[in-house]
């Protein structure tokens, strides 16, 4: 039997650490703290941004991570702990979960994502467009 969506997002929320906008907030200005915004650059530009965080689109984090990967970036090398988002927590949720399995040390992602962190009037900021 297939497993839909909903189901990869609830076993993957039984195996990551989740926290809620005021836990994620309340570690924005902890230096051992990355944010990662897992969205397409489109809903960087439309929604905006959490101040500080590091896009990695959904589509390029599995290269981004790993360190044998051609396309790894040295950010995800440091020793910190990286929490994901993206507009509901759905993506984010299936993301951490993977870079989790991929050995990725303390990752967690926000609950209710961007949208979330938004409605509780948490810091954001315009992402500018390229031209």
């Amino acid at each position: 039997m297939k497993k839909g969506y909903r189901q990869l997002i609830d076993e993957a929320n039984a195996e990551i650490k989740t926290y809620s906008v005021a836990e994620a907030l309340a570690k924005l200005a902890d230096a051992n703290v990355q944010f990662v915004d897992v969205r397409d650059i489109r809903e960087l530009e439309r929604e905006g941004v959490i101040p500080g965080a590091y896009h990695a689109p959904r589509g390029m984090i599995e290269f981004w991570v790993d360190p044998d990967s051609p396309y790894f970036k040295p950010v995800f090398g440091e020793k910190k702990e990286f929490i994901l988002f993206c507009a509901a927590g759905w993506r984010s949720a299936l993301t951490t979960r993977t870079v989790q399995d991929m050995g990725l040390e303390n990752v967690a992602h926000i609950d209710g994502g961007f949208t979330a962190w938004k409605t509780a009037g948490a810091p954001t900021e315009e992402k500018a467009k390229k031209n």
